[in-house]
């Protein structure tokens, strides 16, 4: 298949979506939506070890450094929550110096070596950091 005719088929596809469950706003106010789908900390009170939330908590208002341990709890149980809601993907929102934001996509999927994929999400991934690339000739 040419890459002409992938592209076509792949927006005939967004214009024919349909979403899974349609949302009848007049029986759920939009209020009662919004956020439905952050891992906010209600939401991680819920599900992180008390241990791992007070820790967060830490980080959040005092700014400890979150350690490897405490963000590889938090990332699984993130990973595992989104993907109850059917995410396959994350996006990283970061402030480089520009003064403007930034976004990141990536995949809670990974290819592995029997042509398969693999399911993951680590701490060390949740903490990076994103390079500045506002110095580059493109102004990163």
């Amino acid at each position: 298949m040419s890459g002409k005719v992938a592209r076509l088929q792949a927006i005939a596809q967004t214009i024919t979506y349909k979403l899974p469950t349609p949302i009848n706003y007049t029986e759920e106010p939009t209020g009662e939506l919004f956020g439905a789908h952050v891992f906010s900390l209600p939401v991680m009170k819920e599900r992180l070890p008390k241990h791992v939330y007070k820790s967060l908590l830490k980080t959040i208002k005092d700014g400890t450094p979150l350690d490897i341990t405490t963000a590889d709890a938090i990332a699984s149980a993130m990973k595992a929550w989104a993907m109850e809601k059917g995410a396959t993907h994350y996006g990283h929102i970061f402030y480089p110096l520009t003064g403007l934001t930034a976004e990141k996509n990536d995949s809670f999927y990974s290819p592995n070596d029997e042509g398969g994929v693999i399911s993951e999400f680590s701490g060390e991934t949740l903490i990076q950091q994103e390079p500045d690339g506002s110095s580059f000739p493109t102004g990163g």
